[in-house]
């Protein structure tokens, strides 16, 4: 019989997983290609034939999302994958009319054929939507399992965003490993916080080979996820988050919704800065989406070295760049740092972006008077570095995870923006993690 011909749509993530557990070594299906969208330069590239196995010599070639039609008709496409999140529920189906007018069938792979199993019991962080709080949530999380003894390693959603094939598998426990993969804004953002605190960090393309490497080392796996996303791997506990200042959002987007519904339990997060009628909201939300998951409530409070220098100040704020994007959030951190330390006025950065900042702005229109921080590549990087000084601020606010003025000469004074959970009230997550794991003997 004839192969199936497979179409994977992507974002240089769930894609490549969702090709490496369930097609790679399907004899009776065909991967003739993936596309790519949300993140800059993957499109044009091959999925390495190293990484392909033996069913693809030549590798996968990758295209841009906006020749899905053409590539359906061209690659006479029988079966379309999408494989990307933080997208809403109208996108995916919009998606799938266009597919199916095309011709072609339109599919969603389930966690029962791509999560993998470990031999260690896992615990998951993901979200509902990008931007919730989910990486605070998974330095709380590894910190109060550090706690009771257990070795931790951290696994995170991958961004691969290098060379694939030196980039399969990563291991972060340094600094210099950052520098030795040379790793992107995005991928320091996520991994710093955690090697600062002695957690062992891994991540790349090859999930399964990833695991087994972090077995040797830890009593406990830690998935730290990305985007909204359901974990790679099968999860004794899983944990998701939810934003107060996005209510609603929890039922509306892919594949936040199912995370939802597959939690242990959900930390309802922001809730000191959110309207107190959407925090109701998004607690009945989930309770309806899944009464038996445990609510927890929490807030990410801010601080900053110095807030004096900030009060009547004209101030750029540079946010975290996905939280912003695909994210949809005009705001984050640092404008609430901003506003409560007495900026006197929050500086529009667009009329000064250059190069590929102002591509992000148009492509990402909601995006408030406030800079991502974007940083995909050394020339992104620099574009950003451009764009910051361009600015006439007074004082620049960094509420990214890290602080970037470590990679980046910024011109002028700058504040960075610090933030953790805290979870209110009762119960706590060091309360529902000692019940499940206890303490190691």
């Amino acid at each position: 019989m004839p192969k199936t011909r497979v179409l994977i749509m992507g974002a240089a993530g769930r894609d490549f997983h969702n090709f490496n557990t369930f097609y790679k070594n399907n004899e009776q299906i065909q991967v003739v290609a993936f596309t790519a969208t949300q993140i800059p330069d993957i499109a044009g590239r091959v999925y390495p034939p190293e990484l392909a196995g033996s069913l693809y010599p030549n590798g996968i070639p990758i295209h841009p999302e906006d020749d899905l039609l053409k590539l359906i008709r061209e690659l006479s496409v029988d079966e379309v994958v999408f494989s990307y999140s933080d997208v809403s529920h109208t996108y995916v189906m919009h998606k799938a009319s266009q597919v199916l007018a095309a011709g072609a069938d339109y599919k969603l792979l389930g966690t029962r054929h791509t999560q993998v199993k470990s031999v260690k019991p896992v615990v998951s962080v993901c979200a509902v939507r990008t931007g919730a709080g989910k990486s605070q949530t998974s330095r709380r999380v590894a910190s109060i399992l550090r706690s009771l003894g257990f070795n931790i390693a951290a696994i995170r959603h991958p961004m691969p965003y290098g060379n694939l094939v030196a980039q399969n598998v990563q291991r972060f426990a340094e600094y210099d490993d950052l520098d030795e993969y040379n790793c992107t804004i995005e991928e320091r953002e996520e991994y710093e916080p955690h090697i600062e605190r002695g957690v062992v960090v891994f991540a790349g393309v090859d999930y399964e080979k990833i695991l087994r490497e972090a077995e040797k080392e830890a009593d406990i796996i830690l998935w730290d996820g990305g985007n909204n996303d359901l974990p790679f791997y099968a999860s004794n506990y899983h944990i998701v988050v939810a934003d107060p200042h996005r209510a609603g959002h929890e039922s509306a987007y892919h594949p936040g919704e199912a995370n939802a519904r597959l939690a242990d339990a959900i930390v309802i997060n922001k809730v000191d800065t959110a309207d107190p009628n959407a925090v109701l909201s998004v607690r009945e939300n989930l309770r309806a989406l899944n009464p038996n998951a445990v609510l927890v409530e929490a807030a990410s409070p801010i601080f900053v070295d110095d807030p004096d220098s900030i009060r009547g100040k004209r101030v750029l704020v540079i946010e975290d760049g996905p939280t912003l994007t695909h994210g949809e959030m005009a705001y984050g951190a640092g404008v609430v740092a901003a506003k409560r330390f007495g900026a006197k006025e929050i500086i529009d950065p667009r009329p000064y972006a250059v190069g590929s900042i102002i591509d992000t702005y148009n492509k990402y229109p909601s995006t408030g008077n406030v800079l991502p921080a974007m940083g995909y590549g050394q020339k992104q990087t620099e574009e950003l570095r451009q764009t910051i000084n361009n600015t006439p601020a007074d004082v620049v606010i960094v509420a990214t995870p890290i602080d970037l003025t470590r990679l980046i000469k910024i011109d002028k004074p700058a504040q960075r923006v610090r933030y953790e959970l805290q979870e209110i009230g009762q119960p706590t997550l060091a309360e529902l993690l000692a019940a499940k794991f206890g303490k190691k003997s």
